[in-house]
């Protein structure tokens, strides 16, 4: 394969970035670590296992949020890039259709935010669910048809609402967090060594095969000493891990349906990007875990694992047949700490976060970018 050509002011990650964001051809993906698959390109990257906590959260309240008992998670960390863990899908059959479930159904819903408020009314996207349902439910039977509104959705904002503007959170700029989403990361939060986490901001966001996230840095939050949660569902991506300076060639790596990536310590502050979505591995239209159903002795009525109805579900699996959403959660504040009345008072209690690098400086920073036909 004949090198691209390259501009003398192109970064490392940015090339990187463009391979795989290529059409045509397409990249090679041989070289994308796959973590479960770490027979055969194991040797992408030195992968080592990551030592959890296990007493951390017992085996009820893990099977509450609709996981497996933290004992039986494989979680991976990655030499180079200490603070980084990865799990592989810890989540129980069928557990899967909630979080999608809630992130097409209840979470878009006021008073969270999401783009279309930018230029729609609050009538106009109030009921994107409702008014998306039946379009979906039929999605891919005329051969002409226009995108529902579900599917123009590109992000959502839970908690302390992230003003892509300013790129900073306000303490008069925030709606209640979900009780389920904060339980869910308090858990994994717990299990990877950050017992006193609290969600406090969340990021969803909503790709299609012709979707990609720039290349940027997490460092908004005023806590950096707190994990950054990332949870995916639907098809896959391919995910790329770089360093403090762009300059640094990045780790590509594929985040499949039920992964999450916990990024703490030096990780929390490096360059990241999803260039493309691909399908899943399976070559199906649903990940075979998401085509799983709960099993019959799933303690419903304890847990805040809310089941999928099969009309529901029939709708959300429509949704993800070309599709991956992503949840990101983070810890805003530290203890006792406030937001500063002025912006140049801004502080960070990350001992290491002082002369940290800046938003992807080409603008890109947490935007979606999408061709969109519709």
């Amino acid at each position: 394969m004949a090198a691209p050509v390259l501009s003398p002011v192109e970064d490392a990650f940015r090339r990187l970035f463009k391979l795989y964001r290529r059409k045509q051809p397409l990249a090679e993906l041989s070289g994308v670590l796959d973590f479960n698959r770490l027979e055969v390109n194991g040797s992408i990257a030195k992968v080592h296992p990551a030592k959890l906590n296990q007493s951390s959260v017992s085996d009820q309240d893990t099977q509450r949020a609709g996981l497996q008992p933290i004992s039986k998670w494989k979680a991976y960390g990655l030499e180079g890039y200490p603070g980084f863990v990865f799990i592989s899908n810890p989540f129980l059959p069928g557990c899967q259709h909630h979080w999608v479930k809630q992130c097409l159904k209840l979470y878009p819903q006021k008073p969270n935010i999401c783009n279309l408020d930018m230029h729609m009314t609050s009538e106009e996207t109030s009921d994107l669910w409702g008014k998306s349902r039946e379009q979906l439910r039929h999605k891919g039977s005329r051969k002409r048809e226009s995108r529902s509104l579900l599917e123009k959705l590109r992000w959502v904002t839970l908690g302390y609402h992230y003003n892509w503007d300013t790129k900073r959170y306000a303490s008069d700029h925030r709606s209640p967090f979900p009780t389920d989403l904060a339980a869910l990361s308090e858990h994994v939060a717990a299990a990877c060594g950050f017992s006193n986490f609290k969600a406090e901001a969340g990021i969803l966001n909503y790709y299609h095969f012709d979707s990609s996230l720039g290349i940027h840095v997490d460092e908004s939050e005023l806590d950096l000493s707190q994990p950054l949660l990332s949870f995916s569902f639907g098809h896959s991506s391919i995910f790329l891990l770089g360093g403090l300076k762009r300059e640094e060639t990045p780790l590509p790596m594929f985040m499949h349906s039920g992964d999450i990536m916990v990024m703490s310590g030096i990780s929390r502050l490096l360059h990241h990007a999803v260039p493309r979505i691909v399908p899943c591995p399976e070559g199906t239209a649903l990940p075979y875990c998401l085509t799983l159903s709960l099993s019959e002795d799933f303690p419903t009525g304890s847990s805040i694992i809310d089941p999928c109805s099969e009309v529901d579900w029939e709708t959300c699996a429509a949704y993800l047949h070309d599709s991956r959403i992503n949840m990101t959660v983070r810890q805003v504040l530290g203890a006792g700490q406030t937001f500063p009345t002025q912006p140049n008072q801004e502080t960070c209690t990350w001992k290491g976060c002082e002369g940290s690098p800046q938003q992807d400086s080409e603008g890109t920073g947490k935007r979606l970018k999408v061709t969109d036909s519709s």
